[in-house]
């Protein structure tokens, strides 16, 4: 994955409102890292990985969460496994769709 390399100084870590996330709503393999999650933004999305936006993918028992963000100086991957409870599906994901546009 060659993202391109900005000459300023690398952010770390930043995730905020005014950032587009989208959310592969089909249940994920949390194996997954960032060639395979890299992989499935590109060719089940539709999408570039390295475009700026956040990507969202759950696994199958909804307990489980990994984002996946270009940001100068390289991909981040953010991943939260709950001690209690299931993630819900937001209002704007439709069973039809494989990629869906989430607003904070």
């Amino acid at each position: 994955m060659n993202c391109f390399q900005s000459s300023g100084p690398a952010t770390m870590f930043s995730l905020n409102d005014s950032m587009r996330y989208l959310l592969y709503n089909r249940p994920t393999d949390m194996c997954k890292s960032f060639h395979t999650l890299s992989g499935i933004i590109t060719d089940a999305m539709g999408q570039d990985p390295c475009n700026g936006n956040v990507y969202i993918f759950i696994n199958r028992a909804r307990n489980r969460i990994k984002l996946l963000h270009w940001e100068p100086g390289g991909m981040v991957l953010y991943s939260k496994l709950l001690e209690a409870g299931t993630l819900g599906k937001p209002d704007s994901a439709s069973d039809n769709e494989v990629c869906a546009n989430i607003e904070w």
